[in-house]
């Protein structure tokens, strides 16, 4: 009997670069080649990494009221967000050639074509030729979170086909919503990459359940904050007095298609999570359970999901092989 296929991985817990988009992706760069020489096919960073993931501010919001300030935050933060493609994504895409791994990295996405006002929680995956191989934008921000980023739609939901797994996954708080974790397994994910600001006890448990959900190996990826992170001249850091000086402390973490630690958690430091995942423990976990497959029940249930961009009819957007597309003509059945 032939070994079962490994792939090694690398999770990145970075500190963080809030309204710095540029140093971000210097990081992104230097800690891509520095994965690459541990010899990895695939590299996370996590949750709105380039542009931040602004802890603590609420952009002199209000129910009912804006102030100046908020708004000329705001814009700043506008400014921070990177449009894609870009001379951003340029970069990382490089870095993913010179690593020959694919690499995946949270976002500020700014300049959409059909929203440009609008920023976007994305996710970004660049193949090892550096190109763009597909992006997945947060279906919804979590609270406050709607303050600042709009909503993605169906037609980001990729599993990418990779030669050694299929790789998807879903941004921090969309992982507590059923349907899109079954859309994901319905997909066939292998690799479930799961980047996040929560760095909760808990959240692990959210990790671990969807290892035995989905019976797929998943990474979760945080990063490293404090207040000393911000830039000093942002105009509303009093928003912050009430919060401790450490905004997050990561987490980053990866888990097996049972459900076991394969690494991590990585708590209150900076640093690389790398670890060699037996491709053969997946089919192995499916032996009692497969969500989408002999424990599923397509009498009974029946997931349809809507893959057409929003505000794009149905009839203008050409059909192909719904579990291998990013874009679909009509809702699907995933069973």
């Amino acid at each position: 009997m032939s070994p079962s296929p490994r792939v090694r991985v690398a999770a990145v817990q970075p500190r963080g670069y809030p309204f710095d988009p540029a140093a971000a992706v210097d990081h992104i760069c230097g800690a891509t080649a520095e994965a690459a020489g541990q010899g990895v096919d695939l590299i996370l960073f996590p949750e709105a990494f380039v542009g931040g993931y602004p802890w603590g501010l609420a952009f002199g919001t209000a129910v009912g009221g804006r102030t100046p300030a908020g708004r000329r935050t705001f814009g700043r933060y506008h400014d921070a967000a990177i449009p894609v493609p870009g001379p951003e994504t340029e970069r990382m895409g490089r870095a993913a050639a010179a690593a020959n791994a694919y690499l995946a990295v949270g976002v500020i996405e700014r300049g959409a074509a059909r929203a440009p006002g609008t920023l976007y929680c994305t996710l970004l995956y660049f193949a090892p030729d550096g190109t763009l191989a597909g992006l997945h934008r947060k279906l919804k921000p979590t609270a406050a979170e709607r303050l600042i980023w709009g909503e993605g739609d169906g037609s980001t939901l990729p599993v990418i086909e990779t030669p050694f797994a299929r790789v998807g996954g879903l941004i921090c708080w969309e992982n507590y919503m059923p349907l899109a974790r079954m859309a994901m397994y319905g997909k066939g994910v292998e690799i479930y990459l799961a980047p996040t600001a929560d760095d909760r006890d808990r959240w692990q448990s959210t990790l671990r359940h969807i290892a035995l959900e989905g019976r797929c190996f998943v990474i979760g990826c945080n990063q490293i904050v404090a207040k000393e992170h911000y830039p000093s001249d942002i105009e509303i850091l009093d928003e912050m007095d009430g919060w401790p000086d450490l905004l997050c402390s990561g987490g980053t973490s990866i888990y097996g298609p049972l459900g076991e630690t394969v690494a991590g958690p990585l708590l209150g430091e900076e640093g690389i999570l790398v670890a060699d995942l037996e491709m053969g423990d997946i089919a192995r976990a499916k032996f009692d359970f497969d969500v989408v497959g002999h424990y599923a029940r397509p009498d009974v249930f029946e997931l349809r999901v809507n893959e057409c961009p929003l505000g794009v009819p149905a009839s203008d957007v050409v059909g192909v092989r719904p579990r291998a597309a990013m874009v679909t003509a009509d809702p699907i059945s995933l069973y």
